[in-house]
């Protein structure tokens, strides 16, 4: 008879961790969440304003099974739950025990940030209290980005027929928009750059700071480079490259977008398989520590059995030193994506996972283990020409010693070598070329860049990332189009921000958003009031809403001059879902509809 029951969120998971523990364990799955708030009450909202905002939780449409069988399994047994290791997974194990009927000041939650055998029983003997505070803080984000869900995205369907709006993703899309018209009222300026062009190399005229050569100036530089070339100066000496530190979520998916061409999802849901397990050798084995992290911090057991394999690999010469330096914007609840298993290669894996997998796990494996390697030396060469007083450099990079690109090379900089070149030699130039330059708009944003600067503003979670970014790019919402990977802004997303910027500035705005982000993390902490948080949003955000409602002015559908076969009102243009199609002028009244290219027509038999 099984005494115990473990509960976890997913059933590859639960499969993984019962192979790790004895005949007197259950392993169950949640299946994610279990509960949520209702759409019921005010607003459909879900939360009783008048009684604190209390929350009306109800079972997932879906896991009414899920719930019955987690409560006939739970009877008569230690139950203890093992839901993911940050805040969503802290709320969803209070939501198990709060319908399991728990106690909640027992030791009922178990934490680890790998599914390894070792990682899991040391966590089964190390349980603890759920911990209120960071469900507190889970249960605010909720209630306050449903608020802004329903109440915004209702008015701004409503008004101008756009679909939703969020406390992040409305702040992503104003980043996009934003840096759209700044690139539409961008006027490039010309200017000039000038090489001089030798046999052996090509030398280029030296610009200080951010100056611009005009035409003008370019022409007199080019006229006066003349014969010969004096070398003036030589400057040799090492630089080193550190290795960078292991990934963090925002940097994997960054550094996955850019290398492996995935978007966020994808990666995530790649690291998701290799976290919860793969099947090596006929045992499920966690080949990774938890991919949503903010801290770029090892555990002192993977710093030492890396550093083991450094030396045997390696050599002594290659080892690092390792030192943590923690952001002040970082929770740093639990340490960097990395692999569970140093003996867990890259080489040794790869008959075991298919090809996204192999190339993820490769990247997550030797940014970790590179990350403590020493740092790489290049030897840089710099000579200084100067032809008739104009002045030109040329630049030389040697590799001395490998260090961390033995393992770990993303730039693959490729050396530069020189001839023998001594102060005082002279050389003919074949010739001496401007090239006309225009300065350029900044570059539109990519999943990698966007994240990117989210995650230097401070805006949303790593959690939320791969999230917002598919919301984005939704084609239901219609709010973006994709160019080269890179956003672009429709007309309803500008006009969507526009209307935005216009009633809700001071809440749809980066440091709002930001600031919310760190009220959150100190409700987790303790250190603020969960309710003094709701209350502070709700009452600044409802007044806006109000007032938006009676004076944001209403868009109507363009009306066309075809004629409903119906009725003999006119026919508008609205949108739906995923398109655009014709409708009647007078709906409700007349339900006709006509997709634009006079593909379906769609009639109702009985109208008024």
């Amino acid at each position: 008879m099984k005494s115990k029951l473990v509960i976890v969120e997913s059933p590859s998971k639960a499969k993984t961790i019962a192979t790790y523990l004895g005949s007197e364990y259950e392993v169950m799955s949640s299946v994610g969440h279990i509960r949520d708030l209702a759409t019921t009450g005010p607003g459909g909202l879900g939360l009783d304003i008048e009684n604190n905002f209390k929350p009306n939780y109800v079972t997932i449409k879906g896991k009414t099974k899920v719930v019955s069988d987690l409560k006939k399994a739970a009877k008569g047994k230690e139950v203890l739950i093992a839901t993911d290791p940050d805040r969503e997974g802290e709320a969803i194990a209070w939501h198990i025990a709060d319908v399991l009927g728990l106690d909640i000041n027992l030791d009922n939650r178990i934490i680890f940030t790998e599914i390894t055998k070792g990682a899991i029983l040391e966590a089964i003997n190390n349980p603890r209290k759920i911990d209120r505070n960071l469900v507190d803080s889970q249960e605010v984000r909720r209630a306050i980005d449903r608020i802004i869900g329903f109440k915004l995205s209702k008015l701004l369907f409503t008004k101008i027929k756009s679909k939703s709006a969020g406390r992040v993703q409305s702040v992503a899309l104003k980043l996009i928009v934003d840096l759209e018209k700044e690139i539409k009222a961008f006027i490039p300026e010309e200017y000039y750059e000038i090489d001089a062009i030798f046999n052996e190399f090509k030398a280029s005229y030296i610009i200080k700071g951010k100056e611009r050569i005009k035409l003008e100036e370019a022409n007199k530089i080019v006229e006066t480079s003349t014969n010969p070339f004096i070398v003036d100066s030589i400057e040799v000496k090492d630089s080193n490259r550190k290795p960078k530190p292991a990934f963090t979520t925002s940097q994997l998916q960054q550094d996955a977008n850019i290398y492996l061409g995935m978007s966020s999802s994808r990666t995530m849901r790649i690291a998701q398989q290799l976290y919860e397990g793969i099947e090596i050798n006929g045992e499920l084995t966690g080949l990774i520590t938890y991919m949503r992290t903010d801290s770029t911090r090892l555990s002192e057991v993977f710093i030492k059995d890396a550093n083991n394999f450094i030396k045997n690999e390696f050599g002594n010469e290659y080892l690092g030193s390792y030192k943590y330096v923690k952001n002040d914007a970082s929770q740093d609840a639990h340490e960097a994506i990395r692999p569970t298993l140093i003996e867990n290669t890259p080489a040794k894996m790869r008959d075991f996972l298919d090809d996204q997998q192999f190339k993820l796990y490769k990247r997550i494996y030797e940014r970790a283990v590179s990350s403590l390697m020493s740092d790489a030396i290049f030897e840089r060469t710099k000579v200084i020409l100067n032809a008739n007083g104009n002045l030109y450099d040329l630049n030389g990079v040697r590799e001395k010693f490998k260090g961390f690109l033995a393992l770990y090379d993303e730039q693959q900089t490729k050396d530069v070598i020189l001839p023998l070149i001594n102060v005082g030699d002279k050389f003919n130039a074949n010739s001496v070329e401007k090239i006309r330059k225009e300065t350029q708009p900044k570059a539109r944003y990519n999943e990698a860049s966007l994240i990117k600067e989210m995650e230097s503003l401070g805006i949303g979670r790593p959690s939320t990332y791969a999230q917002t970014m598919e919301t984005l790019k939704s084609p239901t919402r219609g709010y973006i189009t994709l160019d080269k990977k890179r956003f672009i802004p429709t007309d309803q997303g500008i006009l969507t921000i526009d209307k935005l910027d216009e009633f809700f500035s001071e809440i749809i705005n980066v440091n709002y958003t930001k600031q919310m982000e760190e009220n959150l993390d100190e409700v987790s902490l303790g250190n603020i009031k969960d309710l003094n948080v709701l209350t502070d949003f709700y009452y600044k955000f409802i007044p806006m809403i109000d007032y938006a409602n009676i004076n944001m002015e209403k868009i109507m559908p363009t009306i066309t001059d075809e004629i409903c076969p119906l009725c003999g009102n006119h026919l508008v243009i609205r949108k739906g879902p995923k398109s655009e199609f014709y409708g009647c002028l007078s709906f409700p009244k007349c339900k006709f509809t006509k997709s634009i290219d006079n593909v379906e027509e769609n009639a109702t038999k009985s109208h008024n």
